[in-house]
């Protein structure tokens, strides 16, 4: 009896996998489209005060363009795991360009959302971005 529970809750992790790694992608992705357009003066703009990267500075504005694109990819599923490599080194050269120079934890240097960034696209690049799509009956 226990043998067949353990098979069904394995049989329904394995079904839910690809939809919560599908859900886990678009919110993930909609979350970062939010970060990309604030450096646009958008929702608040950059850190709230309304600003916007000037047009073509480097590399604020060209990490604006990365973001929202990169985000609009994964948030659509289209070439997500190269998307997702992009943002996850965008995320990290902004780590390691803006936050370690203000100390080398991120709990110091404000670099938290930046580390997890970096991480979470590294992990839907190699996970891959998960499918809405009815998995076939098992047999």
């Amino acid at each position: 009896m226990i043998s067949s529970v353990r098979e069904r809750v394995a049989e329904l992790r394995d079904r839910a996998r690809p939809r919560v790694l599908a859900l886990f992608r678009v919110m993930v992705s909609f979350l970062f489209l939010g970060h990309g357009l604030q450096g646009f003066g958008l929702l608040g703009g950059i850190d709230g005060a309304g600003a916007a990267t000037p047009f073509g500075q480097w590399p604020g504005w060209w990490a604006g363009v990365i973001e929202v694109v990169g985000a609009l990819f994964v948030l659509a599923g289209f070439r997500a795991r190269s998307a997702a490599v992009v943002l996850s080194g965008t995320m990290a050269y902004a780590y390691f360009t803006v936050h370690v120079p203000m100390g080398l934890l991120p709990v110091h240097n404000l670099g938290e959302p930046a580390a997890l960034y970096s991480w979470i696209f590294l992990l839907i690049a190699v996970a891959g971005p998960g499918s809405f799509r009815r998995a076939p009956a098992a047999r």
